[in-house]
Order: C-alpha cells, then sequence, then structure tokens
C-alpha cells in the first residue's frame, strides 16, 4: 500500500488479521522509505567496553537476503557516520554485551536519516570485508572475548584503510527465481592475488546437497579506494569458473559492472527492480 486512499482500508485489514491472530488489534506505524539502504555496524565488546569497526552497506539483496557487501558504506555523510557508530557501542555497552556482533540500520538517503532495525549478537557472513579494511581478525577476537579475556583494545587503535567487497557464490539460478542447483562441481578455479580472498569450503568434485545453504563461497576483494575495489571485484569474477552447477556468477558479473553500483545509487530492491534478472534471462 503506498497511496494515501488505500490507508484506512489496508489499516482495518490489518488490524481485523491482528485481532484474528493475537486477539488484540494495536498496531504501529513505520514511515516508508522507497529506496532504502542496509547499513550496518561491527562492533566487539567484552561485557564492560565495545569499540566499533566501520561500517559497512548490505544493500545490495534479493528477497531481503545479501548478495553483495562492501567496506566501509558509500556516499554515507559524516554526522550519519558518526551516529551509527556511537550508538552501536553505546547499545553494546549498555547492554552489557559479550562478543562480536552487527548492529543494523535502515538509512534513508533522501532524510540522511538512519533507523535502527536489528542487532545480530552473532559473526556475521559479510565480516570479511570489515577485516578487510581493519587489518583486524575478528574471529580471532571473539574467541578471546569467549574465553574471558578483556578487549584487547581501544577505539583509537582501530584504524581503517581503502575499501572492500565480498560476494556471496550461491548454487542458485538466478534466471530462474534463484531457484536450488544443487549437483557436483565438475570444475572449479578461483582467482588468486594479494587483494584477493576466497573463503569456501569446497572443491572440485564435490557434490553440492540441496539439504543446506545454497553458499559455496565467498569471494573478497579489496583495494586502495572505491574504484579500484570494484574494478578488481570485476577481473576477478572474470577469472572464476564453477562447472557442474548453476551459480550467481553471472549475475554478480552482471552488478559488478552496473552504473548503478559504481555510483554508489542501488538499493535494497534494487535486484528486483533494476530489469537486471531479465538480462539473465536472455544470456
Amino acid at each position: 500500500m503506498e497511496e494515501a486512499g488505500d490507508f484506512l482500508s489496508a489499516l482495518d485489514v490489518t488490524r481485523a488479521e491482528a485481532r484474528a491472530g493475537f486477539g488484540d488489534d494495536t498496531v504501529y506505524l513505520e514511515r516508508f522509505v522507497r529506496q532504502a539502504r542496509h547499513v550496518e555496524v561491527q562492533i566487539l565488546a567484552d561485557g564492560e567496553r565495545a569499540v566499533h569497526l566501520g561500517d559497512r552497506d548490505c544493500s545490495m539483496q534479493r528477497r531481503s537476503q545479501k548478495v553483495l557487501e562492501e567496506a566501509p558504506a558509500p556516499h554515507l555523510p559524516d554526522h550519519v557516520r558518526q551516529t551509527i557508530a556511537e550508538t552501536s557501542v553505546a547499545l553494546a555497552e549498555q547492554c552489557g554485551y559479550s562478543s562480536a556482533g552487527t548492529v543494523e540500520f535502515l538509512y534513508d538517503p533522501q532524510r540522511e536519516e538512519a533507523a535502527f532495525i536489528e542487532m545480530n549478537t552473532r559473526l556475521q557472513v559479510e565480516h570479511p570485508v570489515t577485516e578487510e579494511i581493519t587489518g583486524i581478525d575478528i574471529v580471532a577476537q571473539q574467541l578471546m572475548i569467549a574465553s574471558g579475556e578483556p578487549l584487547s583494545m581501544v577505539q583509537s587503535d582501530v584504524a581503517l584503510t581503502g575499501h572492500a567487497f565480498e560476494v556471496r557464490i550461491n548454487a542458485e539460478d538466478p534466471s530462474n527465481g534463484f531457484f536450488p542447483s544443487p549437483g557436483e562441481i565438475s570444475a572449479l578455479k578461483w582467482p588468486a592475488g594479494e587483494t584477493i580472498r576466497v573463503d569456501t569450503g569446497v572443491e572440485e568434485g564435490d557434490m553440492v546437497a540441496p539439504f543446506y545453504d545454497s553458499m559455496v563461497a565467498k569471494l573478497i576483494v579489496s583495494g586502495a579506494d572505491r574504484d579500484k575495489a570494484l574494478s578488481r571485484l570485476s577481473q576477478a569474477l572474470d577469472e572464476t569458473e564453477i562447472g557442474g552447477i548453476t551459480t550467481t556468477l553471472d549475475m554478480h558479473r552482471l552488478l559488478a559492472s552496473h552504473q548503478a553500483l559504481s555510483e554508489a545509487a542501488h538499493h535494497t530492491k534494487f535486484i528486483e527492480n533494476s530489469g537486471l534478472l531479465n538480462e539473465l534471462e536472455k544470456a
């Protein structure tokens, strides 16, 4: 519902469903953001003190599932970046949080405002892009905290350098509604280089089963700045080969070369609304 004239009827339907399901027709309203971005802050905390490791942009999604992430978040006003970082640290400290965690926000570029979504109290799939720009091993830090050690750094120890991208390579067919593509990996070739990192657990000849998450690898690239990192991502994707199963590689190649990503003009509904999937169907 986007038209003002539809509001009252939609509200009545919502209240009726709430009353039937929960015995309470109370509802609350949220502002609609047409082209929202998903921005999050990585934190480490030991139960008393917390630090942030910068922010990430995870706006490139399909069905609210992240497919491409980058750090730091591009085109984020300084006052918004500072606010979400400080808010994330304050939240962790006030809750007495202990571990690695991610505080997630919905960012409205038109208003230059960020709203809290949730906190993920675990290690995120996209944590490598933060590791690449900070040089901090988040997994090692999480294990140290879990063993009872105090936080090994203060905020001034955290320095952000360069830019990093990550793509999730899944055994799915984007041209067919992201239908799962299990099977045997008949060929496998990963790119190599100092600015490239591949996190995977599969080898040539392995079977991708239909029973589990479809992700087969994460490809992470970094560069001195965003343009260099994005260029390296395109090259790394072209150097990647996976045979025997259908994957999201072709979709990522299109995304990496798309003007919207280059200009950081994408949003959480970009893949569904841009016609990108139609290009894959024609290929």
